[in-house]
């Protein structure tokens, strides 16, 4: 039987799922040609602008927060992809393998999320989503630092944890958006 936290995650990962591929079917796989780097600094691109928007309590733009936090798991997920696929792999994959390197991804994370979840004891669900935010913003700044490093670090783990924990705490911030969403209804 699933914990409500499972069913939550796997909803907003499957709505995630489902806008990448489309998008896969459109483009291709064009993001194959960002570098690391490039990728955490669209990721950045993301989070500044969710930010700024709950800031601002106003946007001019239609995309809104929750399809920036989309975005944030979806860039996450290519990262992970770019860091695990091999350096000689073709620019242009078949959605096939799109697909199920996507999955794989998602499992390890989810993987990750429910070990931890069980660790914190579900902390986040007290968390404030502009703090989610923060965080987001923050791992964002240590892996520029990695990065800068060039993945060299004394006593942190490299930039694929926090690809992984990006990723987790965006589907966090979408569960709460969601139940915030439902509350208002009420």
């Amino acid at each position: 039987m699933q914990t409500q936290t499972q069913q939550e995650y796997d909803q907003v990962i499957e709505q995630c799922r489902a806008l990448f591929l489309a998008k896969t079917h459109d483009y291709g796989t064009a993001w194959r040609i960002l570098r690391l780097p490039s990728v955490t600094d669209q990721l950045y691109i993301k989070a500044q602008r969710i930010r700024s928007i709950q800031e601002k309590g106003t946007q001019l733009v239609a995309d809104g927060v929750n399809e920036e936090f989309i975005a944030i798991i979806n860039y996450c997920v290519i990262a992970l992809m770019q860091l695990h696929l091999p350096a000689d792999s073709s620019h242009d994959l078949p959605p096939t393998e799109v697909a199920a390197a996507y999955d794989r991804e998602i499992q390890a994370n989810r993987d990750l999320l429910f070990a931890k979840n069980h660790d914190y004891g579900e902390a986040w669900r007290q968390m404030r989503v502009p703090s989610i935010t923060d965080i987001i913003l923050m791992k964002l700044h240590r892996t520029k630092q990695i990065e800068d490093l060039g993945g060299k670090t004394y006593v942190s783990e490299g930039v694929e944890a926090n690809y992984r924990d990006m990723l987790n705490y965006a589907v966090f911030a979408l569960i709460k958006l969601e139940g915030e969403k439902g509350k208002s209804k009420a």
